[in-house]
């Protein structure tokens, strides 16, 4: 497995973050969390759109994983929000049904990766690993 590494990162390697996580479902945001971090991913996850803007902010990174449809903000106005700070940031889409305008609207916008609910887990982290191993620039 390959994580980007930053100077950053090499001086306080507690506080880096692979991959953020935004999804509002609870049972989502753990099983997502277990599997990351059982990859080796340090992971950070947030059932709020805001804070994990907040935190987003201070700290970037390389991977966001997030939730298409939550009640505060959807993952597409969480897009503008992202790419605005940080351009070369990869956004992986996840989705509860499909819905083929919204997956066009995102991977136009410059989307790595739009899965669907149940997540084939393997699946999953091979869109995860892929975005590591793309090669660096701006996301769209």
């Amino acid at each position: 497995m390959t994580v980007p590494e930053t100077q950053n990162d090499r001086a306080t390697t507690i506080a880096r973050v692979d991959v953020y996580l935004v999804d509002d479902d609870p049972l989502v945001r753990r099983s997502l969390v277990r599997l990351l971090e059982s990859a080796g991913y340090k992971v950070e996850a947030s059932a709020e759109p805001n804070r994990f803007l907040q935190r987003f902010s201070s700290q970037p990174a390389p991977i966001v994983i997030l939730d298409i449809w939550m009640e505060n903000m959807t993952g597409m106005e969480l897009l503008a929000h992202i790419y605005a700070k940080s351009p070369h940031t990869l956004l992986i889409f996840i989705r509860g049904h499909r819905d083929h305008a919204a997956e066009t609207t995102v991977k136009q916008a410059g989307a790595f990766a739009f899965l669907n609910k149940p997540l084939d887990f393997k699946l999953f982290l091979n869109a995860v690993q892929s975005a590591f191993d793309a090669p660096p620039g701006p996301a769209s």
